[in-house]
C-alpha cells in the first residue's frame, strides 16, 4: 500500500472519491492510487499533490527513480493502468515482447552513452511486469511479417531467441499476437505503429510512434480513425494458431 498517500489523504481530510471529483477521474481509478505501483498520470499527480499540500516525490517516491525517459512517462502509466492494449507494429517486435538483446538492438545507432541506453533497456524490460500481474491487461498485438525476419549486424541468435520469447508470450492466456503475412502486400499497416488502451473508466487512449517523437491520442475522432485502421489491420492477419506456428517456423530459420 502506499502508506504515504493514505496518511496525506487522512491529514488533509481526503479520501479516494473526493480526490477523483476534485481532479475529474473515475472513483475506480482514484481507488487503485494507493495500490503498490500505482500512479496517477502526470497532470494528475500534481493536482492530488497540490490539492494534499504535498510535493509530487513525497507521493510517489519511485516516480523521481523511474528509467524511463520523461516523454514516455505518461504512456507508461496508462500502460500500468489499461484493461486491455491493441497494439500494431511494422518494423519491431512490441516493447512489451521484446527481449533484453533484442531492445539493446534497437536502440543501436542512437546518440546515447552506455548509461543512457542501459537505462532505456532496463525501463522496457520492467514494463513487462505488467504481463505477469495477478490481472494483467489482454494484450492484442498484431506484427508485420517482416519483424519475424529481420536482425541486427547479422546476429542470428539473438533473432532465434527472440521469435523464441514471442511464441512464449502468445502462449500467456492474456496475450494474443498475430502476424500479417507477407503475401498481405500493401495494407493499411503501413502507415505506422500504435497502440489503443482500454482504462478502467471505459477512455480509450492512443499511442502513436513516429520517427521525430511519439504522441498521445485522446480526441475521440482520432481515436475512432485508429480503431477503424485497427480493425482493418487486424483483418489481414492470421489467426492465433497460424501466427503461433509461422512465429515457431521464423525461429527454426535463424539457427
Amino acid at each position: 500500500m502506499n502508506h504515504g498517500l493514505i496518511a496525506a489523504m487522512a491529514q488533509a481530510g481526503e479520501t479516494a472519491d473526493s480526490l477523483a471529483g476534485q481532479v475529474g477521474v473515475d472513483p475506480k481509478t482514484a481507488q487503485r492510487w494507493v495500490n503498490p505501483g500505482r500512479v496517477p498520470r502526470p497532470r494528475h499527480r500534481s493536482q492530488i499533490a497540490t490539492l494534499l499540500g504535498r510535493d509530487v516525490g513525497d507521493l510517489w517516491p519511485d516516480v523521481l527513480k523511474r528509467r524511463e525517459p520523461p516523454w514516455f512517462r505518461a504512456w507508461a502509466d496508462i500502460e500500468r493502468e489499461a484493461l486491455s492494449l491493441r497494439w500494431f507494429e511494422l518494423a519491431w517486435a512490441p516493447g512489451l515482447l521484446q527481449t533484453e538483446a533484442y531492445a539493446r538492438a534497437t536502440l543501436a545507432g542512437e546518440a546515447l552513452t552506455q548509461a543512457e541506453a542501459d537505462d532505456l533497456v532496463m525501463a522496457r524490460i520492467t514494463r513487462k511486469a505488467i504481463l505477469h500481474r495477478d490481472r494483467p491487461p489482454l494484450l492484442v498485438a498484431v506484427i508485420d511479417e517482416m519483424v519475424l525476419r529481420r536482425t541486427a549486424g547479422g546476429d542470428r541468435a539473438m533473432m532465434r531467441a527472440q521469435c523464441e520469447h514471442l511464441a512464449q508470450c502468445a502462449s500467456l492466456p492474456s496475450v494474443q499476437v498475430h502476424v500479417v503475412p507477407a503475401e498481405a502486400g500493401i495494407y493499411s499497416g503501413h502507415g505506422g505503429p500504435f497502440t489503443i488502451a482500454e482504462m478502467p473508466d471505459g477512455a480509450r487512449v492512443a499511442h502513436v510512434d513516429g520517427q521525430a517523437k511519439a504522441q498521445i491520442v485522446e480526441s475521440q475522432e482520432e481515436i475512432a480513425t485508429l480503431e477503424r485502421r485497427w480493425a482493418r489491420i487486424n483483418g489481414d492477419a492470421l489467426s492465433r494458431a497460424q501466427s503461433l506456428s509461422l512465429i515457431t517456423e521464423a525461429a527454426k530459420t535463424w539457427t
